[in-house]
């Protein structure tokens, strides 16, 4: 097995683990030799895992490759702690070939170190050793000298060269403890590095396990013990989108809910708002849950209204304190302020929401704090829990490198950090209208009253940090209901609404039932009206304005034969456009209308008979209806479900940030449908 293989296999055995190292945290390293092709000669390198990769799911393209020989070197040039940051430019003209990915700021610390393989890990069992008062009198306590203490350094050159010392220094021992932050380990093999890595977690897991108080969060608060899940289900669907607006106050978040008993147990205790407050130590944690969450202080119980009143005075508090934090720890040349909203707010008897740019972002910053729940319930056991200073923190938080870093990342896509709710995305123009938001950076729900037809494009889609999929009849208020709501603990709230579900029985006026006439108004007129309420429910509370988009019909201004029940009830959804836009238009929702004409190829409604009744009206046959319909625009050119997916994304990605009340044709040019 290649030296690439043996370390990619360990970083996964590693990674899989929840115990051994966080999502994206930590690193892993192997050091080997190759043949130069410039050369001919063999030359040491090292390969370590890239800035920004995740060792559990970790490929060869994720590793920057180093010539060993000119890393070691740079200790020759170190100019001190005070300008260690310059060290990672010099990174750059130790990479081999074309170096792979993007060293991180532990690379030296895995290039020093004369061990054949290094691993730097994040694991609760060590970081809460590590964040103890008294964690270098544990850590001589539970590991003897085979594991020795580096009190807390920021990571970078200087780090890795005193972990290098410390191992010169100390011959039996196989890692360290990383105060304030997590643990290295080494091993003249991989499977020895492994080995001694676990050896370190599972030595610190017994340990507080078996010498750990119980109860160390202290006893349970009245009024504030978990709510039945029915009950903080609800609760959370309620407070969320409020929420999510108080945390979308400098930019536009996408919100994550967790109410697992790791969360539920410690909001519940006495000590949870002393602890919180201290906030996380490990620089993983803190970078995506910053310095402290914000914490609400009313039982589980509290009406709802007091509740909300509440967090918008906790929300400003929390803005203040943190700009406060800025201004106590910022120096000249510090970047500027990122942003002053929490990425996380605990909630009594309900759970936590935690907020990023992302769905992803979001859901991993809730991890890291349920990482750091862990950390403080493993010190307070055995200890008190002790976390690096604010002014550590802050230096992390604020550093030139994270910045970099932050700079690197790719420009948002145009429906970043937005939630997409589609009604009859299960097929055609629903589903393709999933495809294009979710293609421009929604998170979307696909309604559908077919559920595997939802699951399906959902799937599609991607992973749930995309799209999810919820089953609702838009005829049943209650469907409406709880299928905003998931939409709500999914995300956060919902900014897009797409009212695309639709049938069509064409008939003509003397054929026509009541029935006919009663389904198509239930699932078009009625239905539209019942998602727009629920939604702009959901916006308002937000206030973040909002989108919704009637997909509305030609037939809506164009008075065509033996259709009048579909035409009716399509010509009552383009005036609710006109009469929401006018009425939504103060809390910032807009509202606009799509009318197509002759869309086929894809087609749910026609799928479903729909076709065969317009072809027989038209004298055509089936599969040449949509050639007939093209024939007869402007455009000689036939509309597929995409053009009208194309058509949503215009209205709602950015462009037409001040229209509201429109209705665009989308017929390849029906000049008997120009709107007048």
């Amino acid at each position: 097995m290649s030296v690439v293989d043996d370390l990619l296999n360990r970083c996964h055995e590693l990674g899989a683990d929840p115990r051994n190292t966080n999502y994206a945290g930590g690193n892993a390293s192997a050091k080997g030799s190759q043949i130069d092709p410039v050369t001919g000669e063999p030359v040491d390198l090292m390969w370590v895992k890239g800035s920004g990769g995740d060792l559990g799911t970790l490929t060869a393209a994720g590793l920057a490759v180093l010539r060993l020989d000119r890393l070691r070197a740079l200790t020759g040039v170190y100019p001190g702690p005070e300008r260690e940051d310059e060290m990672v430019g010099a990174l750059d003209f130790c990479t081999h070939g074309k170096g792979g990915a993007a060293p991180s700021i532990d690379t030296a610390m895995h290039g020093l170190v004369d061990a054949a393989h290094v691993d730097h890990l994040h694991p609760d069992s060590g970081i809460a050793i590590a964040t103890a008062a008294d964690g270098e009198e544990l850590t001589r306590v539970i590991f003897g000298d085979r594991v020795a203490w580096v009190p807390w350094r920021r990571p970078g050159f200087q780090l890795g060269m005193d972990i290098a010392a410390i191992k010169a220094a100390n011959p039996h021992a196989i890692g360290v403890i990383l105060g304030g932050h997590g643990i290295t380990a080494w091993g003249d093999t991989s499977a020895e590095c492994r080995e001694n890595s676990l050896e370190i977690i599972r030595l610190a897991e017994t340990h507080l396990a078996s010498h750990g108080r119980p109860e160390p969060f202290g006893p349970v608060v009245p009024g504030c013990e978990p709510l039945s899940p029915e009950q903080r289900h609800a609760r959370a669907s309620a407070l969320f989108p409020l929420l999510r607006g108080l945390a979308s106050t400098d930019r536009p978040q996408v919100g994550h809910y967790t109410d697992s008993d790791v969360v539920l147990d410690f909001v519940s205790r006495a000590e949870h708002p002393r602890l919180a407050a201290l906030g996380t130590s490990c620089p993983d944690h803190f970078l995506r849950t910053k310095v402290s969450p914000l914490v609400l202080d009313l039982p589980a119980g509290a009406p709802l209204d007091a509740v909300a009143d509440r967090l918008r005075e906790l929300h400003a508090h929390y803005r203040a304190d943190y700009a406060a934090y800025y201004d106590r720890n910022a120096v000249e040349g510090s970047p500027a302020m990122r942003g002053a909203d929490p990425a996380i707010v605990l909630v009594p008897g309900v759970g936590m929401f935690s907020f990023g740019a992302d769905k992803q972002t979001a859901r991993v910053a809730g991890e890291f704090y349920v990482n750091a729940i862990n950390v403080m319930r493993g010190a307070e056991s055995v200890s008190a829990y002790a976390p690096i200073s604010e002014a550590e923190k802050f230096r992390i938080e604020y550093w030139s490198l994270e910045e970099a870093k932050l700079r690197r990342r790719p420009k948002p896509r145009p429906l970043a950090a937005r939630i997409a709710f589609v009604t009859g995305g299960g097929s055609g123009i629903g589903a393709a209208t999933a495809r294009r938001l979710a293609a421009e950076g929604a998170c979307v729900v696909v309604a559908d009253r077919d559920p595997d037809a939802a699951r399906k494009v959902a799937a599609e889609l991607g992973s749930s940090d995309v799209a999810v999929a919820v089953t609702a009849d838009v005829t049943s208020e209650d469907d409406i209901r709880a299928g905003l709501a998931a939409a709500v603990l999914a995300f956060g709230g919902v900014d897009l609404i797409v009212n695309n579900a639709g049938l069509s029985l064409s008939k003509p006026l003397l054929e026509t039932t009541v029935a006919d006439w009663d389904l198509q108004h239930d699932v078009m007129a009625r239905g539209s009206f019942l998602v727009s309420r629920e939604a702009a429910r959901i916006m308002i509370g937000q206030g973040m304005g909002g989108d919704i988009v009637y997909i509305s019909s030609k037939n809506a201004v164009f008075a065509g034969p033996s259709n009048i029940a579909y035409s009716a009830a399509k010509a009552d959804q383009a005036h609710q456009v006109r009469l929401l836009a006018a009425e939504l238009g103060g809390h910032g929702i807009r509202v606009n209308g799509i009318n197509p004409d002759g869309v086929v190829r894809g087609s749910g409604i026609f799928a479903g008979g729909w076709g065969a009744n317009r072809a027989a009206v038209y004298g055509v046959e089936e599969e040449k209806l949509g050639e007939f319909y093209a024939q007869r625009t402007l455009l000689k050119r036939e509309v597929l479900p995409e053009h009208v997916a194309g058509a949503v994304f215009a209205l709602t990605g950015g462009d037409l940030s001040h229209t509201t009340g429109l209705h665009i044709p989308v017929d390849a040019g029906v000049a008997a449908a120009f709107l007048r």
